[in-house]
């Protein structure tokens, strides 16, 4: 299975495969029928206190990502392997997110655990 990232707001594309939100809130302005998801897989996006010290710089890069992925290896560790399994099921998987630093998001880190 090939594991990409994009951002929400890019129009969707037929090489995108199986799409799915991994935000835990709704993209501001998109509607549903722009997103075109397959899944919305909020459960497994970093925790609302979490997402909120990393976005309000109360948090640097690297300690986000300790914390993120203790969350995947913790609390939300049956989400994560209930979407990894509903994943394998498709050739080409798209996880979508709305952050604007496509080197600084949670996507990226959740992509790496969903291959490991």
């Amino acid at each position: 299975m090939e594991i990409r990232l994009k951002r929400v707001y890019e129009d969707p594309d037929p090489d995108d495969g199986f799409r799915v939100l991994v935000d835990r809130l709704w993209p501001r302005g998109l509607t549903k029928e722009r997103a075109a998801l397959d899944l919305w897989a909020k459960e497994v996006a970093p925790s609302t206190d979490l997402r909120r010290e990393f976005h309000h710089g109360d948090l640097s890069w690297a300690d986000f990502e300790t914390a993120y992925r203790a969350e995947l290896d913790g609390p939300t560790r049956t989400a994560v392997a209930s979407l990894r399994a509903e994943l394998a099921a498709h050739p080409v998987v798209t996880l979508l997110h709305a952050v604007a630093d496509e080197s600084h998001n949670h996507a990226l880190i959740l992509r790496e655990v969903l291959e490991a």
